[in-house]
């Protein structure tokens, strides 16, 4: 489920120019299909992981990211999302959607086989299904409630069924699960799975199967992956796969000029500038799916110009977003101009870009009917109210120092907000959930959400117990969202999705900021490393059974001489 993240992401450039660079650079090494060759299977492949090992279990892995890197490579789901946001086949080869959209049917690939050489099977899926809505299940309890409202029927052992109460487009969302072995774990609860063996010689039916642990002094430092010869969609080139865990970024560099490894899992402010110029690693950035964002109480009853779409427009342009981008995030941002992530299906690429424009912001001002004192202050209105709120945020240095830049930005604007910094779960309890808080700086955070379902933030019926925390309440975008939400039609969602987004900033219910980036480092020896935007960390390895290190001209090609 969508949530709000409030860690902040910061790495750390100084010129926008080296930022154009991170996003535009190519990879270094040449590629095999231009030389006439062809990808042979070999090498191996290691990379850093920040953290340290947890289980290899994807039901138990929700949080500990570098237990999620290695269970992507061991693990397969249902489906998996390309880029775009598009749902693609992985263990289903095929599905169907019932005409009401509250049925599906999926086919398991027949040749589908775990690392122990058994069959994956529709009993496989149901029995992890158990395991997800399990009260000991570590998935936030909405996403356990969702699962036990559902029907998973297996129709025989290469088929099923799910049965949705109602119909729920965004439903493939959660089907990227990773699948467990019911003929290895059945009768093992959720609870006894927490320190079951299985997680440390675990069997799945991905690329890549288990190995062994690599171990320093009596304690795991890394763990050894090789290719599975069964993979359903092919061998991988990559014979082995190793991760190593380090405990900062800085380690991880040190291990890459130490040879210990050809990759570092995350870039972050601390070596983004030594990786730039290291030769031989090659940078890949791509867009986070997450969003800053400031909410305006639309209901305040204190607060009655957030009701006016003008004098939320006028916030909006007397914001230099591009210059918090460059000078407090480095660069490491990409301008937002919808609340749906760039780059997806549904994201509306005609939609309207709010430029910078200080003078037109006081223009709208005064044409609100807001007049300046001659001696300065406040812009007030006929009755005397003044353009004045409290401006609460996460209270870390990142986004103490966003909030202040907000605040002098709108101070040129006769506005008054005044920053305060609370601790996170302050900020939820006492002025997001009970509707208390007059402005908010926050980040929303979509990840492991590829269908972009803006349902929970901006509908009506989310204002009083759900997200839309700005109580936007505007019949017309509601429509657009609650019929987006139903329809199995991606056309037909996409129209509405694009409606929904001309409809949002032309009422601007909440100011979007900017969307974060992600860099991961390769060294230029892999090939064919490809990174879109990422609806996950994780996903860097969306394409990893086909990275390759060799490469070999085809039997009977010859190279050409050039005619003069």
């Amino acid at each position: 489920m969508k949530s709000l993240r409030w860690q902040l992401i910061l790495l750390g450039l100084s010129l926008m120019a080296i930022a154009i660079l991170l996003w535009t650079q190519p990879s270094t090494a040449p590629q095999a299909g231009g030389l006439g060759l062809q990808p042979v299977s070999g090498g191996l492949y290691s990379e850093a992981l920040i953290g340290s090992l947890g289980r290899l279990n994807p039901v138990l892995d929700a949080l500990n990211a570098p237990d999620r890197d290695v269970n992507r490579l061991l693990y397969s789901g249902l489906v998996k999302f390309d880029e775009r946001g598009l749902p693609q086949p992985d263990l289903a080869e095929s599905w169907g959607i019932s005409a009401d959209g509250k049925t599906y049917n999926f086919s398991i690939r027949p040749q589908a086989v775990w690392h122990d050489g058994a069959p994956v099977t529709s009993d496989d899926v149901v029995f992890t299904v158990d395991a997800l809505r399990s009260d000991a299940s570590p998935l936030p309890n909405d996403v356990k409630e969702m699962w036990r409202q559902i029907q998973v029927v297996p129709l025989d052992e290469k088929t099923l069924q799910f049965r949705l109460p109602a119909a729920f487009a965004p439903f493939l969302d959660y089907l990227t699960f990773g699948i467990l072995p019911k003929h290895l774990l059945g009768g093992t609860s959720v609870e006894a799975m927490q320190d079951a063996p299985f997680n440390l010689q675990p069997i799945g039916s991905g690329p890549f199967r288990f190995q062994r642990f690599l171990s320093e002094d009596g304690r795991i430092v890394g763990v050894a992956l090789q290719a599975f010869e069964q993979y359903y969609l092919g061998r991988p080139y990559l014979d082995e796969v190793i991760f190593r865990y380090y405990p900062d970024a800085t380690s991880a560099l040190n291990a890459y000029r130490a040879k210990e490894v050809l990759g570092i899992s995350r870039v972050d402010e601390s070596i983004l500038k030594e990786v730039l110029a290291e030769v031989g690693l090659n940078l890949y950035t791509a867009r986070l799916p997450a969003l800053t964002i400031l909410f305006l109480n639309l209901d305040h009853p204190d607060l009655p110009f957030f009701q006016d779409a003008t004098i939320r427009r006028a916030l909006l342009m007397g914001l230099n977003r591009q210059r918090m981008i460059d000078q407090l995030r480095n660069g490491q941002a990409i301008l937002a101009d919808s609340v749906i992530l760039p780059g997806t299906w549904a994201y509306y690429e005609e939609t309207e870009r709010i430029p910078y424009n200080p003078e037109e912001a006081l223009n709208l001002i005064k044409k609100a009917g807001y007049t300046f004192p001659a001696e300065g202050g406040e812009a007030r209105q006929k009755e005397g109210v003044a353009l004045s709120f409290e401006l609460v945020y996460p209270d870390t240095p990142g986004f103490a120092e966003l909030a202040e830049n907000i605040a002098q930005s709108w101070t040129k604007l006769g506005v008054k907000a005044t920053p305060r910094g609370v601790p996170f779960e302050t900020l939820m309890s006492q002025y997001l959930e009970p509707r208390t808080y007059q402005v908010a700086l926050v980040e929303l955070n979509f990840t492991r959400s590829p269908d972009p379902d803006p349902y929970p933030f901006w509908d009506q019926a989310q204002i009083a117990e759900g997200q839309n925390y700005a109580q936007w309440d505007d019949r017309l975008a509601s429509e657009y969202l609650e019929k987006a939400r139903i329809t199995s039609d991606w056309g037909e969602r996409a129209r509405l999705y694009r409606n929904f987004q001309v409809r949002f900033l032309t009422e601007m219910p909440a100011l979007p900021l900017f969307y974060p980036v992600y860099n991961y480092a390769v060294d230029d020896t892999i090939q064919n490393v490809r990174i879109g935007p990422l609806f996950d960390a994780t996903d860097r390895f969306s394409n990893i059974f086909q990275w390759y290190i060799r490469a070999q001209r085809p039997q009977g090609l010859t190279e050409s001489t050039p005619t003069p």
